[in-house]
């Protein structure tokens, strides 16, 4: 498979926001395909319901991550904290996502322009 039919995306995160990168109709160039948004959990004193409420929350998250990248060959995460490792982690235990190649590195914020630069060098 040649690495212009090859369906590549990037993902920048942190643990409340994520940008989702691919490539414009599949081989252009790439291109900003949305944002998503981890809404979060209010308090709760039931530290068992918190737990199990945080990982429904997160799977929803990680969930909304993904509806915009179908048939995801490479994909290179990157951004601050965890979430990264976590976002990998459920992508390798999720059937349709477990053959990705999946790297990562850490960066921090950056507008939509440079991430675009940044994951298109990840590729080239």
């Amino acid at each position: 498979m040649s690495i212009k039919n090859k369906k590549q995306f990037g993902v920048w995160m942190d643990g409340q926001h994520a940008t989702i990168v691919g490539r414009e109709n599949g081989d252009g160039e790439f291109v900003i395909l949305g944002h998503a948004k981890n809404e979060g959990v209010g308090s709760n004193s039931n530290e068992n319901k918190a737990h199990n409420l945080e990982k429904t929350v997160q799977s929803k998250f990680f969930k909304e991550i993904t509806s915009y990248m179908q048939n995801v060959d490479e994909i290179h995460v990157t951004g601050t904290g965890t979430a990264q490792e976590q976002f990998i982690k459920f992508l390798s235990e999720t059937p349709h996502y477990k053959n990705t190649v999946a790297k990562e590195s850490t960066s921090n914020k950056m507008d939509d322009n440079k991430l675009i630069s940044y994951i298109a060098e990840q590729y080239n």
